[in-house]
């Protein structure tokens, strides 16, 4: 301590360690410089000892007089330093506040003060301030406190920073930067097409002053709905419209959810002549061409989906979809069926075979619509399999399904394993995917990936995002009942010279139908019956089918063990499973159908565990209400009064959770559904 002492009361300069060596320097050749002047002569040594004590008085009062002079500048520098950054937390547009442990506020600087409306603000909890700002000062932690979020508050928006460490939350006003960003995306331009999905069909029936009438009226009704929400809207044909309009046009009309749909629907069936609209719209894109384009791309995907709907896409967001809310209308005519059915066979001609997939874990719709294809290429003498994966465990019906299909002559050959399909396919084969449209749901990723190229879809499931971008010939028509049914129609316009189908293949198909239509009870319209009329006159057996539908005692348990756990909320039947079991797919399937025999339930959901990684949710309406928009959200998809979908890495509870928080935060549009 002494030491120290003794050090703090050197001058200033001395307390520099390079000055201090410096002086050391000095002194000792001074006084090497001394000893030898007085060996030289007395005289000049005296000389010499007078010359270095004026020399070092005035080396130490200038390094004195330096060091007082630094002092000084150092101390007023540092005292403007501090000063600065008092006024800046004080008088600049950048707002600080600081709270204690239980989240009150104890000091906000002025700007924070001046710009709030309230009086006072300490002591205060943040809560009560701003239930917002809260809720970003409870979740930073100390990894991203580097991390600036935008929020709303006190009518600007802000960029907030919190020092979870230190207790301070930081705010920087960009009011005028976000206003300039929101005009400018609100001025940016988006493109629609706009499609009387119906109006020919409709027309066909009246006179050309009841078309032209009916036309009018809708178009007059689209323009006035397109005035108020400030989008411009042009007429290209009797059945298409162009949109072209702003962003914050396009806002307001998804704020109300596009409800011109429901207008033009509503308008017109009460005249009896029902139309419905199909939007597409894309926004954000590069420029007009691309913008264009995509724009029919969403028309695409809504008229794929059934139409009476909206798609709303930028390629930076995944679509949104408004509307879908009834259940499409059959054609009346059998054009589309007959060109299907003449360009399938012209691809099956100019390929060397033909390998025909369904979704994994098929059901009868699947493997009927799969053997009826294959059925299709035989008749024009090419060599086609199905897909199929031996190991995979299936449920009683498909098991039975499988033996009777193994066990008759013309399909026992039918099947073939993934991996023999890779090792035998070519660049010329034809891969048909039947009763889907999405890889993810297929039943071998590996073949599809092998077939993409040379790819042809058969599906009655609205189409979806995930949807192949090359195919060579789709055909997907939500309206009908089943992918059997489609299938079936085409053999109407094949050639009658060739083998037809054989009793178990056309039995599997009108089991398909059979399956879909809950045993014709939904979704069956005239053309369904006419499918099932013409399965029944080339040999299916109805009594097979009745072997097929059978389920074995262990199924039986499972789905009664699944329909016990149901919970209610309003019209819809809510089944959490057990999370230790797994539940075969048709069981819960089939305890989602029968809980729509209960009164009073429009809508049913199982949640149960498929395997060790994997949470199957199967959902059913009675066709009053959407399941399909429901599961969409939670990754899946399928059709108005069917859908399912499958979630990773989670528990039954927690994935059951997600299916409340989705029917939790459904719109008044969607409860319409």
């Amino acid at each position: 301590m002494k030491h120290f002492s003794l050090f703090q009361s050197l001058p200033d300069f001395f307390q520099n360690k390079r000055l201090t060596l410096l002086a050391i320097w000095v002194t000792v050749m001074a006084v090497i410089g001394t000893v030898l002047a007085f060996k030289a002569n007395m005289v000049v040594g005296i000389v010499w000892v007078i010359i270095i004590l004026c020399a070092l008085v005035f080396v130490f009062n200038t390094l004195k007089i330096i060091g007082s002079d630094t002092q000084k500048y150092i101390a007023g520098l540092s005292y403007r330093v501090n000063r600065g950054e008092q006024e800046a937390i004080i008088q600049m547009p950048l707002g600080v506040i600081l709270y204690n442990e239980e989240f009150e506020i104890d000091w906000v600087n002025p700007f924070i003060q001046r710009i709030s409306e309230q009086a006072n603000l300490m002591d205060q909890k943040l809560n009560k301030v701003s239930s917002v700002l809260d809720r970003v000062v409870k979740s930073a932690s100390s990894k991203d406190q580097d991390t600036w979020r935008t929020i709303d508050w006190l009518g600007r928006t802000f960029e907030v920073q919190v020092q979870v460490d230190l207790r301070a939350i930081y705010l920087r006003d960009i009011t005028d930067i976000a206003q300039v960003q929101r005009k400018y995306e609100n001025s940016r331009l988006f493109m629609g097409i706009v499609s009387l999905d119906n109006f020919d069909e409709i027309s066909e029936r009246l006179n050309d002053a009841e078309s032209s009438t009916l036309r009018s009226h809708v178009t007059t009704m689209l323009t006035d709905w397109m005035d108020q929400h400030e989008i411009y809207v042009r007429r290209l044909s009797p059945d298409k419209y162009m949109l072209i309009g702003y962003y914050q046009g396009l806002r307001l009309a998804e704020k109300d959810k596009f409800n011109i749909l429901k207008s033009v629907r509503e308008d017109t069936s009460s005249q009896n002549m029902p139309i419905t609209l199909s939007i597409g719209i894309s926004y954000h894109d590069g420029d007009v061409m691309s913008m264009a384009k995509a724009a029919q791309t969403q028309l695409d995907l809504a008229l794929g989906r059934g139409g009476d709907q909206v798609v709303v896409k930028s390629p930076q967001q995944d679509a949104r979809f408004y509307g879908g809310t009834t259940n499409p209308m059959a054609k009346r005519t059998r054009v589309r069926a007959r060109v299907i059915s003449q360009a399938l066979s012209e691809l099956i001609n100019a390929s060397d075979q033909v390998f025909v997939m369904g979704h994994a874990r098929g059901d009868r719709d699947s493997m009927g619509a799969a053997l009826g294809v294959r059925r299709i290429a035989k008749m024009v003498d090419k060599p086609a399999w199905i897909v199929s994966d031996p190991d995979e465990k299936r449920h009683t019906d498909m098991q039975m399904l499988y033996n009777a299909i193994h066990e008759d002559e013309q399909t026992k050959d039918a099947l073939m394993s993934p991996a023999d399909v890779i090792a035998r396919a070519t660049g010329h084969s034809l891969l048909i995917m039947v009763d889907h449209s999405k890889r993810s749901i297929t039943e071998s990723k590996e073949v599809y990936d092998a077939l993409k190229e040379r790819l042809v879809i058969v599906d009655h499931h609205r189409r979806g995002e995930e949807f192949p971008e090359k195919s060579l010939l789709v055909y997907i028509e939500s309206y009908a009942s089943s992918t059997s049914e489609l299938v079936t129609e085409l053999f109407e316009y094949q050639s009658k010279n060739r083998r037809g189908l054989s009793r178990i293949e056309a039995t599997t198909l009108l089991a398909g139908i059979q399956l879909d239509t809950k045993s014709f009870t939904i979704r069956s319209g005239t053309r369904t019956f006419d499918a099932a009329s013409y399965l029944r006159s080339v040999g299916a057996d109805g009594k097979l089918i009745q072997n097929f539908m059978k389920d074995s005692m262990e199924d039986y348990r499972q789905r009664a063990d699944l329909i016990s756990r149901a919970q209610f909320l309003d019209s819809d039947a809510i089944v959490v499973a057990d999370d230790k079991k797994s539940y075969d797919s048709v069981s819960v399937a089939q305890a989602a159908d029968s809980l729509l025999q209960i009164v009073g339930i429009e809508r049913s959901f199982v949640v149960a565990r498929r395997d060790e990684k994997t949470i199957g949710i199967s959902a059913r309406s009675n066709g009053e209400k959407n399941v399909q928009t429901i599961m969409e959200k939670l990754g899946g998809g399928g059709h108005l009064s069917f859908a399912a979908t499958q979630i990773n890495g989670v528990t039954v509870d927690e994935a059951g959770q997600q299916l409340y928080a989705v029917l939790k935060d459904e719109t008044p549009l969607d409860e319409e559904e």
